[in-house]
This record gives structure tokens, C-alpha cells and sequence, in this order.
């Protein structure tokens, strides 16, 4: 199919591109496009005009600033992949950067985009929860930081307003004792996640002293698994520890059945990733490469 009627529009600077978000109700910004163009040819999405950002500068790039690193909204996914910085300081981030869709769609794909879609099937969702992220939006009234915790609101629904732009993801820096991971299982390579997991925690000798784990597609809605995270906070990392962290996940998420398998089988699956997850985060905790 091909798309509806639309007007484009491509902004030279983030104010001319505000203010037209501002003016126009059915406008939809356009980045990577790789969500919103295969919904606009199905007639999913009917925009009336489109705001393509992309000649705009400034809005990607990833640097450490301060006590955080800075990703650009328009950050394409590949630059994560081959980002030193990333590979070497933020593994569960780069985890995730491998296994969404494909090398075709990741050259496209941006940081920003996959957030503000709010799909619970894309990846970054649960690692930006497990990371405790800020995401920063751009609208007529200046910039404000958005805890990632109030972003998804919905199913493909965020705190952003109508007439703000999603400029960038701020992730903490991980201290001392830090490890994270992420494990996804899918039917194919490039095909959404039948679950996966996102674990970021911190030990403390032994024992977890922090942690935070972000589910994929097995509810409506981006979660993270709390009972899943006091399973396991106070405790060192044992069998029986990993076995309740899975358990607790597994009865907190909320899938739904499909051509990808039964509520029940998801639920289990949860479990299970949830245990990799957590183990290969240790792992990297104490200082192993697993």
C-alpha cells in the first residue's frame, strides 16, 4: 500500500521545528522512520504533515557529561554498536544495541525515536528502565527532564506533549560494583522479542545492594518487574536467589498469547531470561567479560 496525503516539512533549526509541531495538531516528527513509515504505507498512520529532523544539528552524539552519558535523540542505533565508550563502560546498553531488528534498520534507527514510539516490543524501553534513564523533551516553553519512570504512560503512549521533541537520553554512570545485561530471545534475527530482560544492579561484597530490571514485550506497556528487584536486592546471587528473582518477574508481567507462544510459555520464558539476565550481570560485576 502507499501512504495517505501529507504535507513534509524539514526544519533547519529545533525552534522552527517545535513551533511547527506547535501549529499543526496531526503533525508526526520523522526521524529513522522505522516504525512510522511501514504504519503509514498499512494506512495505520494518517499524518498530515510530516517533520523530518533529521538536517537538523546537534541532536545525535554520545559523550559521558558530568556524572551521565548523553545520547542524542537522533543518535542512529548502529553508533551504539561500534561507540567504544558504550562497549567498554555501559555493557547492558550494548547488548541491546545488537539485537534490535537488523544491521539494515539499525543504520536508519534512532535512540529517540525507538522511545517515543513507546512500542513495549522495542528493546530500549526495559534497558532504559533497568538504567534508571532521564529523557529530555523540547517544546515551546524550553527543555525538561523526564524521569523514565513517568515516560510510558500507555501502550504507544508517552508523557511527551504534543508539541515537544525528544532531544536526548541521559543514562547514569554505573559506580563501582556495577554490572548490567541483556537477554532477548527471539523467533529470528530481527524479530521483536518473544521476552526479554534488562538488569542493571550493583553488589556490595556479595550481596546486591541496587538493582533495577526492565521486561520486554510481555505487557501492553514498557515495565519494570519490582518484585523481581526486592527478590533479589539484600541477597547475594544465589540459586534459590535467581530462582525467586524469575518467579517474581514471571508473575508481574502481563503477556499475551500469540503466533510467538501462550501466556504460559512467556511467563516461564520470563523466568528464565530473567535468570540469565541477573547472572551474566554479576558476572560482569565482579569484574568477568561473560
Amino acid at each position: 500500500m502507499i501512504p495517505g496525503p501529507f504535507d513534509y516539512h524539514s526544519p533547519a533549526t529545533l525552534d522552527e521545528a517545535v513551533a511547527l509541531l506547535g501549529q499543526n495538531g496531526d503533525a508526526k516528527i520523522l526521524a529513522g522512520g522505522q516504525s512510522l513509515i511501514p504504519a503509514m504505507r498499512f494506512r495505520l498512520a494518517l499524518p498530515e504533515i510530516l517533520i523530518d529532523i533529521n538536517g537538523i544539528a546537534g541532536l545525535d552524539g554520545i559523550a559521558e557529561a558530568g556524572d551521565k552519558l548523553v545520547i542524542g535523540g537522533l543518535t542512529r542505533e548502529s553508533a551504539l554498536e561500534v561507540s567504544d565508550l558504550v562497549q567498554q563502560k555501559y555493557p547492558l546498553l550494548a547488548d541491546t544495541a545488537r539485537v534490535i531488528a537488523d544491521p539494515l534498520v539499525r543504520n536508519l534507527a534512532t535512540v529517540g525515536g525507538n522511545l517515543a514510539h513507546a512500542d513495549p516490543a522495542n528493546d530500549h524501553p526495559a534497558t532504559m528502565l533497568a538504567y534508571d534513564a532521564e529523557v529530555v523533551a523540547r517544546g515551546p516553553n524550553g527543555e525538561r527532564v523526564i524521569a523514565i519512570d513517568e515516560f510510558f504512560t500507555g501502550l504507544f503512549e508517552t508523557s511527551l506533549g504534543s508539541n515537544e521533541i525528544l532531544t536526548e537520553v541521559r543514562i547514569p554512570q554505573p559506580s563501582a560494583g556495577s554490572g548490567g545485561a541483556y537477554v532477548k530471545l527471539e523467533r529470528k534475527v530481527g524479530d521483536y522479542a518473544i521476552s526479554a530482560i534488562a538488569v542493571q544492579l550493583t553488589l556490595d561484597g556479595d550481596a546486591v545492594s541496587a538493582a533495577r530490571i526492565g521486561l520486554t514485550n510481555v505487557s501492553p506497556v514498557p515495565i519494570r518487574s519490582p518484585g523481581a528487584e526486592q527478590a533479589l536486592i539484600g541477597s547475594s546471587p544465589t540459586d534459590e536467589v535467581l530462582e525467586a528473582t524469575g518467579q517474581a518477574a514471571a508473575a508481574e508481567c502481563d503477556p499475551s498469547a500469540d503466533l510467538r507462544g501462550s501466556v504460559e510459555y512467556k511467563r516461564d520464558l520470563t523466568r528464565v531470561l530473567t535468570k540469565r539476565a541477573v547472572a551474566r550481570a554479576v558476572e560482569r560485576a565482579k569484574g568477568g567479560s561473560a
